[in-house]
């Protein structure tokens, strides 16, 4: 029969409150054996960890061991089953998992695997505030509202996300692997500090900023009901905290490069419009497509007065839209419904050379439209 070990049973009495944190010392993964003479080999020898303790002299029954960066309990009187140890390999040929003698394993994985942004495959999507009831809470107590359902498979994530009570946001230090990430402040104000951009700043509404690929960043503040629209390429990417940099740092250099893309801070107070690729609309550019080198485009367009919408086509991977104020009307020569009445927090993706106009738009109708690449061609069509 085997033996349970006391200090292994759950104690329905113990809640987190009754825990001095102060007090506690080390921590270590209990991993069962059935023999030590046969699991410390493979531990110590084959993967080389070190043994720190063991016990008794006369028949061990527990070792201590530790290594990269983990603390691992050998326990034979340990009654749980066999774990899983993830160990995280530089320049590894071939991913695999290894068995110990006693059952447990150890996944071989790359300590630096290269990001993937997947070939993108391309739909018409429409997506309504209206019809939008499920807001997720995610990282930092932010609620998420999914504007590309698909993700035009994992090549990008288009979110709209609120902070409903303003005041300190719970963020920490922390950067994203991505190729591309926008953060564009629809409604209220947020207050964040970038590593190397000098002091906390607040970005109002209006504003966006793009986080280069592993820039450390923080969100500080809000104000009440805040609202932005994020950008991620690639859909799936990975967040990682940074315990050690404090923000601001001491260094300020604002042309810095992160893999071939500057930091940008666009404020709409300080914009010029322009004449768009739409006939009869004007743009503010803010700058992304410079800042990334041409990898990403963001515009923010509305109409001018008298416009005679035409029909248009456009050669660019990836182009999704916002309705960022007022309405407007989406004509699609689709197989499904051709016209699509939209409002402010509506969003759309049009797939390369679908033919669309925009008709209706209210005088007071403001679109931010995102491209990838930013360089392309706009056809009209007859």
């Amino acid at each position: 029969m085997t033996k349970t070990n006391s200090a292994y049973e759950d104690c329905t009495m113990t809640t987190p409150s009754d825990i001095d944190k102060d007090r506690l010392q080390t921590a270590e993964v209990v991993l069962p054996v059935t023999d030590l003479k046969t699991e410390m080999p493979f531990f110590l020898n084959d993967l080389g960890f070190r043994l720190d303790t063991i016990f008794p002299a006369d028949d061990p029954a527990v070792a201590v061991i530790s290594g990269h960066g983990l603390r691992l309990r050998l326990d034979r009187d340990a009654d749980v089953p066999p774990g899983l140890i993830r160990l995280n390999t530089a320049d590894l040929a071939h991913p695999r998992t290894l068995t110990s003698p006693n059952g447990n394993r150890v996944a071989l994985c790359d300590a630096d695997p290269a990001m993937v942004i997947p070939e993108t495959r391309h739909s018409f999507m429409v997506r309504r505030l209206a019809d939008s009831d499920a807001w997720v809470i995610g990282r930092a107590g932010m609620r998420y509202r999914d504007l590309i359902t698909d993700r035009l498979g994992g090549s990008i994530i288009a979110s709209h996300i609120r902070i409903p009570d303003g005041g300190p946001v719970p963020d920490m230090v922390h950067y994203h692997t991505v190729g591309f990430q926008l953060i564009f402040c629809y409604r209220g104000w947020v207050r964040l500090v970038y590593e190397d951009q000098g002091a906390p700043f607040i970005l109002n509404a209006g504003d966006c900023v793009i986080q280069p690929p592993q820039i450390r960043h923080r969100v500080l503040e809000a104000s009440d009901n805040v609202e932005v629209i994020e950008l991620g390429v690639p859909a799936e990417h990975i967040t990682t905290i940074d315990h050690e940099m404090e923000l601001p740092n001491t260094t300020v250099n604002p042309e810095r490069d992160w893999d071939g893309t500057r930091f940008v801070h666009h404020r709409e107070a300080e914009a010029t419009w322009t004449p768009w690729r739409m006939p009869g609309w004007v743009a503010r550019d803010t700058g992304i497509g410079k800042g990334t080198q041409g990898v990403a485009g963001v515009t923010v367009a509305k109409p001018e007065a008298g416009i005679s919408p035409v029909w248009t086509s456009h050669d660019t991977d990836i182009l999704f839209t916002f309705v960022k104020e007022g309405s407007l009307t989406l004509e699609a020569e689709t197989d499904g419904p051709h016209t699509h009445d939209l409002v402010a927090g509506d969003a759309f993706v049009l797939p390369p050379f679908l033919k669309t106009r925009y008709t209706n738009a209210s005088p007071d109708c403001e679109l931010i439209e995102a491209t990838l690449p930013a360089d392309f061609t706009t056809q009209i069509h007859d």
